[in-house]
């Protein structure tokens, strides 16, 4: 295998020197540019593989080198070095396509993590592209624009704030962007912040020490430690107290994070993306969320659109929820007949994708044989679409429907534990006989099984 190198770009001798030294003793392949004329001839004609340049040069800046490769060859990933605590730079050098920054001064280790970070990616990035094919259905004009989003962010270890309607996919968007980057093999670790207990979640983010409060009995790692290597997937962000959003700027900002109780910061080495279905900006101008915090993640931002912008993509994401249902269950793939699909043809999705996996779970169950048809479905009668009527008129309903959904939502688990309730008598009676269960309950057998394991009654 070829040795890889690095073009170091900076007008000081001693730093060129200093990384120099140390890049070498990383078995790596190292030229030097001291402009930024010098520097695009080198990357034209070497070609590195990766570009370590400073903010400042004699003849221009480090951002120009950043959009000139990028334009130019894209696969040579740059990372900048900026002045301490210069976070508009950083930023900037960012949104330009940087790769990453690093702070000086320069502490060796960092950089030696970053440099073997960023020489991980491939110059060829079919394979990624083919990973991204498969774990994004669709080929709708919005998601074939995603998809080119998320092949850049993946090359990239900019923060990403990801927005878009619940149930649309954010957090496959998330995986996506970790999957095919260079800290695929870390950790993905994800967080619900809105699930977290206010006096609970500075334990949860950076851990806690062994007698720090009343019921810490021992050393405990958090989220931040959990997915050092990896990247951290901060869901509705929004959600985060305001004395919590100190503390994580400060933790973003200065790659550290101190543990509750103890003495001593511990450097961090995670990427950091966040989402909500809610509009940030407008959180920002009400007061809930810190402007500069939302500066610090939404570098870059991202919007996953609703299944109502794709409804081309609803059969080849049908079919695909259809064969992992088959699969998982242990069953042959169900098909739709004719009135189902003219049913999901016009019916809005208020719940997004989400809701169209929910839809056909339920109606597998409820099916006689392994045809689904429009009665299956079981739609709210408020969120089919009428051909006949005005694009308002839709949008009205969607929103209406959408407001009933999340109103069942909050029935659901009241309804599923009388549900459990009826088909565990009706299984203590028939003697745990699953055939005849069924026909006491009027179901079919294959509706008994589903809604056993749903119900956590399978054992």
């Amino acid at each position: 295998m070829a040795t890889q190198s690095v073009l170091i770009v900076d007008d000081e001798p001693d730093i060129r020197e200093l990384l120099d030294i140390t890049l070498s003793r990383m078995g790596l392949q190292t030229h030097s540019a001291a402009t930024l004329e010098e520097a695009k001839e080198l990357v034209a004609r070497v070609q590195p593989d990766l570009c370590l340049t400073d903010m400042r040069l004699p003849d221009g800046n480090g951002i120009s080198l950043v959009q000139y490769i990028q334009q130019e060859f894209p696969h040579i990933p740059v990372a900048m070095i900026t002045a301490h605590g210069s976070v508009e730079t950083a930023i900037s050098a960012l949104k330009a396509g940087a790769f990453d920054f690093i702070s000086k001064p320069v502490e060796l280790e960092n950089l030696r993590r970053l440099i073997s970070s960023a020489l991980q990616l491939q110059a060829d990035t079919s394979q990624a592209q083919d990973a991204l094919d498969q774990g994004m259905i669709g080929s709708a004009p919005v998601i074939q624009t995603l998809r080119q989003q998320i092949s850049r962010l993946a090359r990239s270890q900019a923060p990403v704030h990801i927005h878009g309607e619940s149930g649309s996919g954010k957090e496959v968007v998330a995986r996506l962007i970790h999957n095919n980057g260079p800290r695929a093999t870390g950790a993905f670790v994800a967080v619900n912040c809105g699930a977290i207990p206010p006096e609970l979640m500075e334990s949860e983010l950076f851990g806690h020490v062994k007698g720090s409060f009343t019921g810490a009995s021992q050393d405990k790692e958090g989220l931040f430690q959990a997915a050092s290597g990896g990247t951290l997937f901060l869901d509705e962000v929004a959600d985060l107290p305001l004395a919590m959003q100190v503390k994580l700027l400060r933790a973003i900002q200065e790659k550290t994070i101190r543990p509750v109780g103890a003495s001593e910061e511990q450097h961090t080495d995670i990427r950091l993306l966040s989402a909500t279905h809610k509009d940030l900006a407008n959180e920002v101008e009400i007061g809930n969320f810190r402007q500069d915090l939302y500066y610090r993640i939404n570098v870059i931002d991202v919007r996953v659109p609703s299944l109502r912008e794709r409804l081309e993509d609803v059969p080849a994401l049908t079919k695909n929820i259809l064969t992992r249902i088959g699969t998982a269950h242990g069953t042959a793939e169900a098909r739709l007949e004719n009135s189902a699909v003219n049913a999901l043809n016009n019916y809005t999705f208020p719940g997004n994708v989400r809701e169209l996996e929910n839809i056909l779970e339920r109606a597998l169950a409820l099916s006689e044989g392994d045809s689904i048809t429009a009665d299956d479905l079981q739609f709210a009668s408020a969120t089919i679409r009428d051909s006949a009527s005005s694009q308002d008129g839709n949008s009205e309903r969607s929103n209406k429907a959408y407001e009933s959904h999340d109103a069942y939502g909050d029935l659901e688990g009241y309804l599923e534990d009388i549900e459990r309730e009826m088909i565990s008598r009706a299984l203590e009676q028939c003697r745990w006989n699953k055939t005849e269960t069924a026909k006491m309950l009027g179901i079919s057998f294959r509706s008994l099984r589903y809604r056993q394991k749903k119900l956590g009654l399978d054992n």
